[in-house]
């Protein structure tokens, strides 16, 4: 692998900036330092007026979902490349459920064997789908592996009870891993989506109005309980969504409960008043948990400049718009829910973060790349060290584009951020020292990302 050194640049990671060269070599980073003299044949990549950052991680896709019938439209090729785009070169996709009664492995194991055209490095979450206590044997030699977070669903029908959830959490704890947690109240969800599907199918307002906020509030509240029950198991929320699920974080956090959460793009800068115009358009912001209100959305900004929200994911799930239309047939309760944002996480984050509030540019970083990777045992990634692995992003904070579904790399036909005026884009990555995006060019190749063995999380966190 060819030897490269980036010039002039500005090295942003969580800990600060400052102006350095940074050499990479043999997949790795070799040195960081100013003033760096190029070996002999290494490319050289002059970033005068950039930022070199850590890669990108995305702790949260469904690059390769189905439910039932529905497959998104992506892929892991076709997705991977939309997120080498979007400055990531790695992932950790939530597989969606196997068949009833499945051994823990049996979703990790497809996803293996389906994943043979990634482009960028990947992990696994496990899943629970149900609880037994036969399943705690299969925990620690999963962790131990590189699987060192499973995911349990608080609604749907593969949904964890409280019994199953806490015994879960104290298993999982106990082999190393971390929990994470999709957190709405089963039992508000089904009944108000039960009554709004008999009253008002047509009405794409109905969809929010059967997930309210009080039930993630309490999903969180209940989950944060079961994991101190459980011997102070970690936690993680993914998707938070609600000034009300925050405020229950933030007071675990106080409690001095180790507890994380994750929120996404669509819940910083979209807001319910989507679903009151056309039914059909709306579909496109069809997702578990809805959008939400305007101080909602001020609320999760505020979580993320303080602290009490530790990463950015993008939950990105991308049923195409065709399929969400045709699979609805008018009824809101039948739409495939997902939207697509891999791509667009970091100009969206960084134009309204960094450039509209005052976020510094250490804690974009911290929040996309850093902090997911040490939370979710990514070794040698998501910071910029010599020895770690030449995961390198340049980015170009005065980059003005505009957004297009036809102007992105995704195979889906839809971007919930038509139209969005960003400033500040990905413009060369690096994966493992090896050049895969360079400008509007694809530079990698199917298959070239690798399964990332993850190690297990670590009371440091």
């Amino acid at each position: 692998m060819a030897e490269v050194l980036i010039k002039n640049g500005i090295l942003v990671t969580a800990e600060g900036e400052r102006p350095a060269d940074i050499q990479l070599s043999g997949g790795l980073i070799s040195a960081i330092g100013p003033d760096l003299s190029p070996p002999a044949g290494a490319e050289l990549l002059d970033a005068g007026g950039l930022l070199v950052m850590p890669g990108a991680v995305d702790a949260h896709t469904h690059l390769d979902l189905s439910v039932g019938p529905a497959h998104v439209s992506d892929g892991w090729l076709a997705g991977a490349v939309a997120a080498a785009f979007g400055g990531n070169t790695s992932v950790i996709e939530h597989p969606g459920f196997g068949p009833e009664g499945c051994p823990l492995d049996y979703q990790l194991r497809q996803y293996r064997a389906q994943a043979g055209e990634a482009a960028i490095d990947y992990g696994l979450h496990g899943v629970f789908q149900y609880w037994d206590p036969r399943l705690q044997a299969e925990l620690a030699p999963l962790v131990a592996a590189g699987y060192s977070s499973f995911k349990a669903y608080l609604t749907y029908d593969g949904r964890l009870n409280d019994e199953g959830l806490l015994a879960a959490l104290k298993a999982l704890g106990a082999a190393g891993g971390l929990m994470t947690v999709h957190a709405e109240n089963h039992a508000i969800v089904s009944h108000l989506a039960a009554e709004l599907g008999l009253s008002a199918p047509g009405r794409a307002s109905s969809h929010p109005g059967s997930r309210p906020d009080y039930a993630e509030a309490l999903a969180i509240e209940s989950a944060v309980a079961l994991a101190r029950a459980a011997g102070d198991a970690p936690l993680y929320i993914v998707h938070l969504s609600t000034a009300a699920g925050l405020e229950k974080l933030r007071a675990a956090r106080r409690a001095g409960q180790r507890v994380w959460a994750e929120t996404c793009p669509q819940y910083l800068l979209l807001t319910d008043d989507l679903y009151r115009g056309d039914f059909e358009e709306a579909l496109k912001y069809v997702m578990a948990p809805p959008l939400r209100r305007p101080e909602d959305v001020e609320a999760l900004w505020e979580g993320l400049l303080d602290g009490s929200i530790s990463t950015v994911a993008t939950d990105h799930c991308s049923f195409s718009w065709r399929e969400k239309k045709e699979r609805a047939g008018g009824n809101v309760f039948r739409c495939p829910g997902g939207i697509p944002g891999v791509e667009t996480r970091l100009p969206l984050l960084y134009s309204e973060g960094v450039l509209r509030r005052g976020m510094s540019r250490s804690r974009f970083v911290e929040l996309v790349s850093s902090a997911p990777a040490r939370l979710f045992g990514l070794k040698n990634k998501g910071d910029l060290k010599v020895g770690h692995e030449a995961d390198i992003l340049v980015f170009d904070p005065n980059m003005k584009k505009r957004v297009r579904a036809a102007g992105l790399h995704q195979a889906v036909d839809y971007t919930p951020f038509e139209n969005f005026e960003l400033r500040g884009w990905p413009k060369t990555v690096f994966l493992r020292g090896r050049k895969i995006v360079d400008g509007e060019r694809f530079t990698g190749e199917p298959g070239f990302g690798r399964f990332i063995a993850r190690q297990p999380f670590s009371r440091q966190n």
